[in-house]
């Protein structure tokens, strides 16, 4: 499934995206890419760089775009695992987040992330699983 440039722009509506800085650039085949700008009121302690939890929550809803790409339409996932490293600093935005599906087991989903910083600098990687959902009635 590829997610249209209207889906996109609905995503990027999300008042959590807005504040965070988030925004979904692409979703399809099992990948998708997101771009963070990060807003000032969320990099504490220290000023231009994002707290930890902000890269996490970016690369978790960046792999869980991925892992619904590879649903039907309509189906919602939840994140059952989510294990994420920092090997370096996040000291030079824009951060670019791209996640790719690794394998699909029936309605669980194997994905893989990175985040890098504007240098192309890996800031933080992370795997994850999900659980794709019905679609509600």
């Amino acid at each position: 499934m590829q997610m249209s440039a209207d889906a996109l722009a609905q995503c990027n509506e999300n008042p959590l995206y807005r504040t965070i800085g988030i925004r979904l650039d692409a979703v399809a085949d099992g990948n998708a890419h997101a771009t963070m700008t990060p807003a000032a009121a969320v990099c504490w302690p220290t000023p231009g760089q994002p707290h930890g939890g902000i890269l996490f929550t970016v690369m978790d809803t960046t792999m869980a775009f991925a892992a619904l790409s590879n649903a039907d339409d309509g189906s919602g996932c939840a994140t059952v695992d989510c294990s994420i490293q920092y090997p370096a600093p996040a000291r030079h935005a824009p951060y670019t987040c791209r996640a790719t599906t690794l394998r699909r087991s029936g309605r669980t989903v194997f994905v893989r992330a990175e985040v890098l910083d504007a240098a192309q600098a890996i800031v933080a990687l992370g795997q994850a699983t999900f659980r794709l959902l019905p679609p509600r009635a």
